[in-house]
């Protein structure tokens, strides 16, 4: 790997670090943001619906923003969002003002749609051009953003730190961390959009990835997971104090595992990627997915429910970034079809939780997550649609030695099942 795309992937891991911290900051304080609204379940819906709004413009406007300006930009404008959102969402949160909160999450459902969107388009490039496994470990820092952050979240719920210093605090810190990424990010990248070329030829029609039944099961498989991840990093600490009858420290502490069990499968996962592929391992991981969220809904035991978010937080680890790596080899264009399949899976991640709300207000956080239940079972079925993954073998690293300089990456890069 050059300097240059060492540099990028460095840059990549920060991008993915900063939405996880800023995530779990929001997340571990929801309690005490409720108290300080004095909302309802319903009315706590309510306020995320304001992520869900923003996500779905950033989301859909993604992609064509990618493909018009490329991902740095995209990437800039979105991170810089998800900064500014945490200091609204603080200062919302002391003023007892629910719209304040709501703009504040309309701010980061934008920046966190747009922008990862964007930055999975370009982790999928680097990806390809290094012919090694990375989503899941760039993911994992996403994870490792969020674990870091829960861990400060419960050091902060404990002494009742308050809530606007704490997000203020989190937004400082990530804007340090994005002065220094955002200039190892190249220009340019995942941009379609400009003069024809001077054979006449045309890029991949955008449209036709749609068409591509593999790609949308792909796109079924990072739904389900991407569900099963948004609905832990919204509701579990709600869920477990509610539902469990635990006190806010204490559900704060199981997201941090539920966190840890998310950084732990992303790590790992490209070992046993490399070992068994694609498929069983997705399979895996919605088995135990399915096996954790089953305990936490019908297990009336807190210490049991607890231990299951292990399950739950390993399960959903590989689902999303597996997904995206078999969607940039699936076939051409491969910047439309990773851009298709992420704005599948941050709808689910951003937009399904909110609506998980308002189920809860009728029936219970526990029954609602039985929706969530239902899509991770789907999972396992679709699990075959993953694929093979692309990979450099033995025999590749010895044509790599002997080859000159100028040879093509595609020589040096193999599938294989």
């Amino acid at each position: 790997m050059d300097l240059a795309t060492r540099r990028r992937r460095t840059a990549l891991f920060l991008f993915f670090l900063m939405p996880g911290l800023a995530i779990s900051s929001w997340v571990t304080r929801t309690p005490d943001i409720r108290d300080q609204l004095g909302a309802s379940t319903a009315q706590m819906g309510l306020v995320l619906f304001g992520l869900s709004v923003g996500s779905m413009l950033g989301i859909l406007g993604s992609g064509a923003l990618v493909a018009r300006f490329g991902t740095r930009p995209v990437m800039g404008v979105g991170t810089a969002l998800v900064i500014l959102s945490m200091v609204v969402i603080g200062w919302g949160a002391l003023l007892s003002s629910a719209p304040t909160v709501t703009a504040g999450l309309f701010l980061f459902g934008a920046g966190m749609g747009g922008g990862e969107v964007a930055v999975n388009i370009d982790g999928a490039e680097v990806e390809q051009i290094i012919g090694r496994t990375v989503l899941p470990t760039l993911h994992g820092f996403f994870s490792l953003g969020t674990v870091v952050g829960a861990a400060v979240g419960i050091l902060f719920t404990a002494i009742e730190f308050p809530v606007q210093w704490h997000l203020t605090a989190t937004a400082v810190v990530a804007a340090a961390m994005f002065v220094h990424a955002f200039r190892a990010v190249p220009a340019s990248v995942g941009k379609t959009k400009g003069p024809r070329p001077a054979d006449g030829s045309t890029t991949p029609s955008r449209t036709a990835v749609w068409k591509d039944r593999r790609l949308l099961l792909i796109g079924g498989i990072i739904l389900a997971m991407a569900l099963a991840e948004g609905a832990a990093n919204d509701w579990l600490p709600l869920l477990m104090v509610d539902g469990h009858g635990v006190d806010p420290a204490l559900g704060s502490a199981v997201y941090a595992g539920f966190a840890a069990a998310m950084t732990v499968g992303r790590f790992g996962g490209g070992f046993f990627i490399d070992r068994f592929g694609r498929a069983p391992v997705v399979r895996a991981s919605a088995l135990s997915a399915a096996l954790g969220l089953t305990l936490v809904i019908f297990a009336d035991s807190p210490v049991l429910a607890g231990a299951a978010v292990l399950f739950w937080g390993l399960g959903a680890s590989l689902g999303f970034p597996v997904a995206l790596s078999a969607a940039g080899d699936s076939g051409p264009d491969s910047a439309a079809r990773v851009s298709l399949v992420a704005m599948i899976g941050y709808i689910a991640f951003l937009v399904g939780p909110p609506g998980l709300g308002f189920l809860g207000d009728h029936y219970g956080l526990r029954s609602a997550m039985i929706v969530v239940l239902a899509f991770v079972a789907v999972a396992v079925f679709l699990a075959p649609a993953i694929g093979t993954r692309r990979t450099t073998r033995p025999d590749v690293h010895a044509a790599q030695a002997a080859a000159p300089d100028g040879a093509p990456h595609d020589a040096r890069t193999a599938r294989h099942d």
